[in-house]
């Protein structure tokens, strides 16, 4: 049975239904890699609050509506920090500006319906909704009091985010407002051991440098030390 199902007044607003966040390997590796790369673009935004599989309760009456669990959502407005939950009521009523939800084969098409009208009805302004295994990707965007679907998409620039996307023959691309992709936490720490090796030549070629120069500096010393024992001024030899 779904604990969900279930109010418990002792917990009733429990942080987990027992379900895995992800059913395969590809689907676990895009909820990361976007959830990954939303909190390093907004890491010096202390208003920006980025999670992944959190269960967002949008009232506080769980018999009006259970949670849901986006599997990346941002909130502006809102302050960084760990939840147990999004309790909308406690974050000054804001609800998630930007979710996304990554398919797997297990999503029925009522889960879909359920999670479009969770995120139509509770305020949400961009939902993305992308298939990895059939390289999918489908927006709305709210117009008005609605989430309306957008046609085009290829490259479509999120209005919230500044991110743009971009659909490949075999894959989507997401760019950060700079331009760089998203990259896998695999391709990041890559980057960032080789930003980190190139950091430390630099740093040897400059004491190497350094070093030169300083023997430099003896030579021109001891020689000018051998010209005074000869009676030679050094400061006179051209």
């Amino acid at each position: 049975m779904n604990p969900l199902l279930r109010i418990d007044p002792a917990d009733p607003y429990p942080e987990s239904d027992g379900a895995p966040m992800a059913d395969n390997t590809l689907q676990f590796d895009w909820i990361v890699k976007i959830k990954e790369n939303l909190e390093i673009l907004f890491a010096d935004r202390p208003d920006v609050f980025v999670a992944g599989d959190l269960f967002w309760y949008p009232v506080p009456d769980r018999h009006i509506i259970g949670p849901m669990a986006p599997d990346a959502m941002v909130a502006f407005g809102r302050p960084k920090g760990p939840r147990r939950s999004y309790r909308q009521w406690e974050e000054d009523g804001i609800a998630p500006q930007v979710v996304f939800e990554v398919l797997s084969p297990s999503n029925s098409a009522k889960d879909l319906r359920d999670q479009l009208e969770f995120y139509d009805t509770y305020g949400v302004e961009e939902y993305y909704l992308y298939d990895p295994e059939r390289n999918r990707l489908n927006l709305w965007l709210r117009q008005g009091e609605r989430l309306a679907p957008i046609a085009h998409l290829n490259g479509w620039t999120s209005p919230r985010l500044g991110i743009r996307f971009a659909l490949r023959p075999h894959t989507l691309e997401i760019f950060d407002p700079a331009g760089n992709p998203f990259r896998s936490p695999v391709e990041l720490a890559q980057r960032a051991r080789q930003a980190e090796e190139r950091a430390t030549q630099a740093e040897d070629r400059a004491q190497q440098a350094i070093r030169a120069t300083e023997q430099e500096r003896m030579r021109a010393e001891q020689l000018a030390q051998r010209l005074r024992a000869l009676g030679i001024d050094p400061d006179a030899v051209p």
